[in-house]
């Protein structure tokens, strides 16, 4: 005669199920596969096809032929976009924390319109043609746009809708300033046609090597900033009453997000919703712990970006579309999509 265990024995031996943390380190594994995956169908597949053999070749021979001069320009593509595409997304990330608004990108704080106006200028006024020189104008213009938006948001009184208000201002005339001067000089219209569309086509070790720096110290500040962004998000009262310095943190968070944008922007062009999608599908699966919603956002962007600069390569052989093109015509329903979806929420 068979006699059951009794009810604690049987919880006790039972499997148990996977925590919610086990599932999202799992998912942080699966991310960091894809990507991968990904970053080498980057270097594998081009506008002009190459066989495999030669791809492996270049990838470890330099004998200067033309099939290893183009796998090594796909590698400095490459690595630009997993750079540019996590700076995106984890600026993204940290501003839609900032301001409370789920639906925020670089953009929205003025960062990609002051890079575009100061590399306008140095083409029109200060005569710079290389890439080498747009990186330094263009992160000047983000990080000075940045300090302007701190400022008139209210320095340390800043609050979410200030800063939005702000950003919103100085883009709005910014962006105004940049038609003028481009409608005005044909050489600026011309040179500036193929910046402003964003593009990972340029990548040099050399413009790597400048923005990299940047990168690392925006990256490293940013998911410093996960709890104490968590308070901030829970509405200036919680946040104080859980021991958060408001002031520090928004500072450090615009901090951040300037440099991470600033570089991304300075080295690719204004590249657009890369910094508004990837956090907020995160966000879905996630939850609202900024703990997880930055990691995840700093492997996915880049997975998106390199995925649609891969496409954009793919559709128009033996040219190609740029990789801000790409992510426009995808970014665009998207977003759509998300304003309807958080309307259908609130009613």
């Amino acid at each position: 005669m068979l006699v059951d265990s009794p009810p604690e024995q049987r919880a006790e031996t039972a499997p148990a199920p996977p925590t919610r943390r086990a599932i999202r380190v799992l998912g942080l594994f699966a991310s960091v596969a894809l990507l991968v995956l990904v970053a080498l169908a980057s270097i594998a597949i081009g506008a002009k096809s190459l066989p495999l053999g030669d791809v492996w070749h270049g990838l470890f021979h330099d004998s200067g032929t033309y099939a290893d001069v183009v796998v090594g320009d796909r590698i400095s593509r490459t690595v630009l976009g997993l750079l540019a595409g996590a700076a995106l997304g984890l600026s993204g990330a940290v501003l839609q924390a900032l301001t409370r608004n789920p639906l925020a990108d670089p953009g929205l704080l003025g960062i990609n319109a002051g890079a575009s106006a100061a590399v306008v200028t140095a083409i029109t006024y200060f005569g710079v043609t290389s890439l080498s020189g747009y990186v330094w104008f263009a992160f000047a213009g983000a990080a000075v746009v940045g300090a302007l938006v701190w400022f008139l948001g209210g320095s340390r009184g800043a609050t979410p809708v200030r800063l939005a208000l702000a950003g919103t201002a100085i883009s709005a005339a910014l962006y105004g300033y940049l038609q003028a001067v481009m409608i005005m000089d044909d050489a600026a219209l011309s040179k500036m046609r193929f910046w402003t569309v964003g593009s990972l086509a340029s990548a040099t070790g050399s413009t790597i090597t400048q923005v990299a720096p940047f990168f690392v110290v925006g990256t490293i500040v940013a998911l410093l900033l996960a709890r104490p962004l968590n308070a901030v998000a829970m509405g200036d009262d919680t946040a104080r009453a859980l021991g958060a310095n408001l002031n520090r943190t928004r500072a450090l968070a615009m901090l951040s997000a300037t440099v991470l944008c600033g570089a991304a922007t300075a080295a690719c062009g204004p590249i657009v919703f890369v910094g508004l999608m990837v956090p907020h599908v995160v966000r879905s699966f996630t939850g609202p712990d900024l703990r997880w919603i930055l990691p995840y956002a700093t492997i996915l962007s880049p997975v998106l970006l390199l995925g649609a600069d891969v496409l954009g390569r793919l559709i128009a052989r033996p040219a190609e579309l740029q990789v801000g093109i790409v992510t426009a015509i995808i970014g665009g329903p998207v977003f759509i999509y998300l304003v309807r979806r958080r309307r259908t929420a609130q009613l």
